[in-house]
């Protein structure tokens, strides 16, 4: 009897390819990280080479999150349709266009049109690996690389704001998309080569051709062939958006994305307005940059910890700690510090605490919605959570605007993780078991 491929990469040790498939995956979630953070690098610039305000550069600091809910909950049910990796490919193609027009951009109004383009392609590309990731790790190691692949955001922004730190002291803020741009466009032709499609979506929607590309993949990644390809699962008549809002589910879905939804504004506020901020503060902005690739530094130390704190700890109480603890962070990083050594200090602590609480509300939701709704919960929850993240930037300028001080404003926005804290306390104690 011929065995299921997707039981043969879940339980077997992983071959050569499934490793590099989940480090694609990654390196593309970092790539992510960057593209969504080069306006907060270049954001200084901007603010300075046309005079406008903090209202009105909040908006363009969203344009991108808008962008990325709407490609969160409309490009992975395509991606359901045609495939993973015609879908990341695609993205990558929409990126690389959106960052290199926004290098053209003139007007605000054209800058905040291009990023919402780029927004589109990096939800996309989220939805899209995330799934790859799931379906290339085996069981044995697919917590460790969700929160390797979660850990890859920052790791981006570390990378990436470290290069384009260096840039902005001889270029203006067009560089940081010049770069974006050049380093997207470099990543069609290793997805290309380097990243096949998912096995359990070719044995589970059976393109033409769907058994001999198994093999092939199974082949590259040493697994013996398979002589036929499983039955398809039988559609759940539960599942889709309705069933997660059904008795039993509904609580789930309400209290997941409501977590999600505040926290990621107050994770979003902090990592979109730390360059601004610190240039107020009387720093040059080739220093602010180095104080966000901090708070990033510190998310990826975050991601990587919690990861591993999971298999020993509760996992809801787990984030509700560093929940609270994130808000704390911001509170901190609010009343601002005597010199850049303490500001990065801060900032790294406040990276900390905020990226592993999302790493984790990413574990709850595989954890807490069950195998028939699993990914459309958890795209549901991510897609609308990115309004929260769209508005933390907005509401913060607006407040700036209305005449708050700095250390009001991080303690309003401070708030969304004690509200996302609160959720998972109501949600009570079966989830994340």
């Amino acid at each position: 009897m011929s065995r299921d491929p997707r039981e043969i990469l879940a339980t077997e040790p992983m071959g050569r390819l499934q490793v590099v498939a989940v480090t694609m995956c990654i390196l593309l979630t970092a790539l992510d990280g960057f593209d969504v953070l080069s306006i907060s690098f270049a954001a200084p610039g901007i603010a300075a080479e046309w005079g406008i305000d903090r209202a009105a550069l909040g908006l363009v600091l969203s344009m991108e999150l808008i962008g990325m809910g709407v490609g969160s909950l409309m490009i992975g049910t395509v991606a359901d349709h045609f495939g993973r990796r015609p879908m990341i490919l695609a993205c990558l193609v929409v990126m690389t266009a959106g960052m290199g027009l926004a290098a053209t951009a003139d007007t605000l109004a054209v800058l905040s049109v291009y990023r919402f383009v780029t927004g589109l392609g990096i939800g996309g590309m989220l939805a899209s690996t995330n799934a790859m990731v799931a379906e290339y790790a085996n069981d044995r190691h697919r917590s460790l690389a969700v929160a390797l692949m979660a850990g890859g955001y920052p790791l981006g922004a570390v990378v990436g704001g470290s290069i384009v730190s260096v840039l902005l002291v001889w270029y203006d803020w067009r560089s940081v998309f010049v770069f974006g741009a050049v380093l997207t466009a470099l990543f069609i032709p290793l997805v290309w080569f380097l990243l096949p499609e998912s096995v359990s979506y070719l044995a589970e929607k059976r393109p033409r051709g769907a058994l001999a590309r198994v093999n092939r993949t199974l082949e590259r990644m040493g697994h013996a062939a398979v002589a036929e390809l499983p039955a398809p699962q039988e559609a759940v008549s539960t599942s889709g958006l309705a069933a997660l809002f059904r008795p039993g589910l509904v609580r789930v879905t309400v209290l997941l994305t409501a977590a999600y939804f505040a926290h990621i504004m107050t994770f979003y506020f902090i990592i979109k307005w730390i360059p601004k901020l610190v240039v107020d503060m009387g720093f040059a902005a080739p220093l602010a940059g180095s104080v966000l690739v901090w708070f990033n530094v510190g998310g990826m130390t975050g991601s990587v910890l919690l990861g591993l704190l999971t298999h020993r700890f509760d996992l809801r109480r787990l984030v509700i700690a560093f929940l609270l603890l994130a808000s704390i962070a911001v509170v901190v990083f609010g009343q601002g510090q005597a010199d850049l050594v303490q500001l990065s200090v801060v900032a790294a602590l406040g990276g900390f605490f905020t990226n592993a609480a999302i790493v984790g509300l990413y574990a709850l939701f595989a954890q807490s919605f069950p195998t028939a709704v699993r990914a459309g919960g958890t795209g549901f929850a991510i897609g609308v959570g990115r309004g929260g993240a769209a508005l933390g930037p907005i509401a913060a300028g607006l407040l700036f605007v209305a005449g708050a001080s700095l250390p009001l404003v991080a303690l309003v926005m401070a708030t969304g993780s004690v509200i996302g804290a609160g959720a998972l306390a109501l949600l009570g104690r079966s989830a994340g078991r």
